[in-house]
């Protein structure tokens, strides 16, 4: 990954924006009348970080979806894994009818689909009947830290890199095989090698070639310490873009994927080895682009220390699955101290970089993680460090699975119970997102509580 600001970057924009080339509705219009373009995928980030959505007419879309939106039913963003309806939230429910919002497009996101022929695609933003954003919905939640942060004169600036695992078997055979017995796409760790990688180079190549057809900037890809596990780099860049891009890629490599007739998973912990993570770097750019974290040492102090202090309350942002807490494992480089380092892969906060190139990186997330949750909770934390003028802690050297910090919540029950009585949440998210979110934790941790899983048929069918 490229060091933060070490390119020239725009001013920033109202709600801390860059502005970035994409795909103009003159450019659809004229694809669409040559019929370069018949498909145009419209698209809602949901509560995990999917898309989900519809696929309209390239004449229907610029017809009607570009003036008046569409319709979708409020079950998007109050639903589970497995997008059954729910009971409880506040958003939609049995008792409200699950009415419709209406899904706005945002232009700036509109690309073609590489991947798909005469396709393009469009992010939305979700608004109520009377015109006002969804708040739950995680890009407005993304949204309302960056105004924060915009009101400050400060954007932030964002790279995030994605681990995955790839298997030699389409996604249904995987599903009919109840994900047993699965074939690694590599028999060895390929952590940095170029030689057993060249095995799926295809795949991870034409990957790589698609997101860049898709208007990201793929910088690197490299094998990870599982068997079969890769990760592909992009540049670093305004949090909003990064977050979509992040989105989108992750959705298209699935799709890349399937179409070549294997499987790859964003689980964060599929077996026994390492995880895959998801760290998020971060930096503050001030009004003329340039770090504010190399120019303002109070500023980055502050900032780094209310990560530590909000860590514990907002890994339910972070680690958003039950699985997410089985990464927390020492000596594996993920984090299981609440501790902070210079370079220091086994602290949660890693600080690396110097002078423009100054950032912080989150090691907490894994590939799970729903990128627009994760990204404002650190801007939330943040600004809790600089508003409560917190005084960052001595770095930690050497091992921090060794010690006496503060231990990352090691399951959801946990990480809930914190989220949920959380004031720096409540402060920075507002009590209808905490509820919301809160919820949707209670959701999942009653389906995995009340399920009989292999791991009790193997110690109890035939021992007990």
């Amino acid at each position: 990954m490229t060091d933060v600001h070490t390119r020239k970057v725009s001013a920033a924009q109202p709600n801390g924006e860059v502005e970035t080339a994409a795909l103009t509705i003159d450019s659809l219009e004229r694809a669409v009348a040559d019929g370069t373009v018949d498909t145009v995928v419209l698209a809602l980030v949901d509560m995990e970080g999917r898309l989900v959505g519809k696929r309209l007419t390239g004449r229907h879309f610029l017809e009607s979806a570009v003036p008046h939106g569409a319709e979708s039913c409020e079950y998007l963003l109050a639903t589970d894994v497995d997008m059954s309806p729910q009971q409880g939230y506040g958003l939609a429910g049995w008792n409200r009818g699950f009415s419709d919002f209406r899904l706005k497009p945002d232009l700036s996101t509109l690309r073609l689909l590489p991947w798909h022929t005469g396709s393009a695609l469009v992010l939305t933003d979700a608004f109520a009947e009377g015109g006002e954003p969804i708040q739950v919905s995680p890009r407005q939640i993304l949204r309302r830290q960056l105004e924060r942060l915009h009101a400050r004169g400060l954007a932030a600036q964002v790279g995030t890199e994605l681990e995955f695992m790839i298997f030699k078997s389409t996604y249904r055979q995987a599903w009919d095989s109840g994900y047993r017995n699965l074939t690694k796409a590599t028999p060895y760790s390929v952590d940095y090698a170029l030689l057993d990688t060249t095995g799926i180079e295809p795949l991870v190549r034409r990957i790589r070639n698609s997101m860049e057809a898709a208007g990201m900037t793929v910088e690197s890809s490299k094998g990870e310490c599982n068997l079969g596990q890769h990760e592909v780099n992009f540049r670093y860049g305004s949090a909003l873009k990064i977050c979509d891009d992040h989105t989108i890629y992750r959705h298209g490599a699935k799709e890349i994927a399937s179409q070549e007739g294997v499987a790859i998973t964003f689980m964060a912990k599929f077996d026994q080895r390492e995880g895959s993570s998801c760290h998020v770097h971060l930096s503050l750019a001030a009004a003329d682009g340039r770090n504010a974290f190399a120019s303002d040492q109070q500023l980055f102090d502050r900032f780094l220390a209310g990560q530590l202090t909000c860590l514990r309350e907002l890994t339910l942002l972070f680690a958003p699955q039950i699985n997410s807490y089985k990464r927390y494992v020492p000596g594996m480089f993920a984090p299981t101290a609440v501790a902070w380092g210079h370079d220091n892969r086994t602290c949660a906060m890693r600080v690396i970089g110097h002078g423009q190139g100054k950032h912080i990186e989150n090691r907490l997330p894994g590939a799970d993680v729903n990128p627009y949750l994760a990204v404002a909770a650190m801007i939330a934390a943040g600004l809790h460090g600089v508003d409560a003028g917190l005084e960052l802690e001595p770095a930690t050297s050497g091992s921090a699975y060794e010690g006496t910090h503060p231990h990352v919540p090691q399951t959801m029950r946990s990480a809930r119970d914190l989220f949920a009585v959380s004031d720096a949440a409540r402060a920075a998210f507002g009590d209808d997102v905490v509820d919301h979110y809160v919820h949707r934790a209670d959701i999942e941790l009653a389906a995995f509580e009340s399920s009989v899983t292999d791991w009790e048929r193997i110690r109890g069918f035939e021992r007990l």
